[in-house]
C-alpha cells in the first residue's frame, strides 16, 4: 500500500503553521520576564548555560521516547551535513544567545528591541539570496508594516543610540543578523532530517562552547540565595522558550518559508507589553492597541497571498 503522505496546506491544516508560530512566539515573549526572575540570582552567562545545557537533556530524552514508539528509527546525520548542523548551532544558539546577552549589557532594552526588528529583513535577504523564496512588494509591505507597529509600540525617540552604546548596538545587529541567517540556511536541513533530530543536534553542538564559558562564571555563583521561584523560572525558560519554541518553530519552518516564519516575531514585544499588565502590574494604553493592529496586519500581508493561492489549488482540485 503506498505511502498517504499529509498535505501541510490542506485545510484546516494549512493553518496549524500559523497558529503554531503565533504560540512560539508566545513562549519567546515571555522569556525576558522569566529570565528578569532567574538574574537575580544567576549570572546572565550561567543562565545560558543553564538553559542550553537542560533544553538538550531534554530534547534527548524526547528523540528517545519519539523514537521507540517509531517504526522506523530516525535518519542518521552523515558527516557532511553535520558540519552544517555546526554552522547552524553557531548562528542560531551560540552567537545568538551570547551576542543579544552580551549587547544588552552595554546598551539599553529599547535598542535591543529596535534593532531586533531586523531578523525578519535579515531572513528575507538570506532565504532570497538562497533562492528559497523571491522577493515581493507584498514581503516588503508586510514587514514593513509589522515593523512599524513595534517601532510605534516602544516608541523609538526613546533609544538612546551614542558612542557609549555603540558597541552594544553593534554585536545586537550581529545577533538579528545571525538569527536571521539561522532561520533561513536550517530550512532544507530540518525539512531532510526533521524538526527534532535537527533541533537536538544544534542544542547539543552548542553545549560544547556553552558549558565552559558558563561553567566558569556558575562556579563562582553562590547557589545559597535561589529559592524555589529561581528554578521555576530556570525550568520555564528550559521547556517553554528553549525546548518547545525551538522545536515549534522547526516544525513551522518545514511547513511555510523562512520570512513567514520570522515575521511572527514581530509579535514578541506586543506579547511582553500586553503581559507585563498582569505579571509586572504594568497598565495598557491606547499606543498598544494601535501597535496590535499594525503587527497583526503587517503579518497578514505577508502571509495572505500564500493563504489564498492554496485556497485557489483547492479549489481547481475540487472542480476536477
Amino acid at each position: 500500500m503506498p505511502e498517504t503522505k499529509h498535505n501541510p496546506d490542506s485545510s484546516p491544516g494549512r493553518f496549524a503553521p500559523h497558529i503554531v508560530l503565533v504560540v512560539v512566539q508566545i513562549f519567546f515573549g515571555t522569556f525576558p520576564i522569566a529570565g528578569k526572575i532567574a538574574l537575580r540570582v544567576l549570572p546572565s552567562t550561567g543562565l545560558v548555560t543553564l538553559r542550553v545545557v537542560g533544553a538538550t537533556l531534554c530534547l534527548w530524552l524526547l528523540r528517545y521516547a519519539v523514537e521507540r514508539r517509531s517504526d522506523e528509527a530516525a535518519l542518521r546525520v552523515t558527516p557532511k551535513d553535520f558540519l552544517q548542523l555546526v554552522l547552524y548551532s553557531l548562528l542560531g544558539i551560540i552567537l545568538n544567545q551570547f551576542l543579544f546577552i552580551k549587547g544588552l549589557s552595554l546598551s539599553t532594552v529599547i535598542n535591543a528591541t529596535v534593532l531586533g526588528t531586523a531578523i525578519p529583513v535579515w531572513t528575507m535577504i538570506f532565504s532570497i539570496a538562497l533562492g528559497y523564496e523571491m522577493l515581493s512588494k507584498r514581503k516588503i509591505i508586510g514587514c514593513a508594516l509589522a515593523a512599524l507597529g513595534v517601532l510605534y509600540l516602544i516608541n523609538p525617540f526613546n533609544a538612546d543610540f551614542n558612542p557609549d552604546t555603540a558597541q552594544g548596538d553593534f554585536l545586537l545587529i550581529l545577533n538579528a543578523a545571525c538569527y536571521g541567517a539561522y532561520i533561513a540556511l536550517s530550512q532544507k536541513m530540518i525539512k531532510r532530517y526533521g524538526a527534532l533530530t535537527v533541533i537536538t543536534w544544534i542544542f547539543t553542538i552548542g553545549c560544547v562552547a556553552t558549558i565552559p564559558i558558563g561553567g566558569y562564571f556558575l562556579a563562582d555563583t553562590s547557589f545559597a540565595d535561589t529559592n524555589v521561584q529561581t528554578w521555576l523560572a530556570v525550568a520555564y525558560i528550559i521547556i517553554f522558550p528553549s525546548v518547545l519554541a525551538y522545536y515549534l518553530n522547526a516544525w513551522a519552518l518545514e511547513r511555510v518559508v523562512p520570512t513567514t516564519v520570522a515575521v511572527y516575531i514581530y509579535l514578541q514585544p506586543l506579547i511582553a507589553f500586553v503581559l507585563a499588565p498582569l505579571i509586572l502590574g504594568e497598565q495598557l494604553n491606547a499606543r498598544t492597541g494601535l501597535a496590535a493592529m499594525l503587527v497583526f496586519a503587517g503579518v497578514a500581508v505577508v502571509i495572505s497571498r500564500r493563504q489564498a493561492k492554496v485556497s485557489n489549488l483547492e479549489q481547481i482540485d475540487a472542480n476536477q
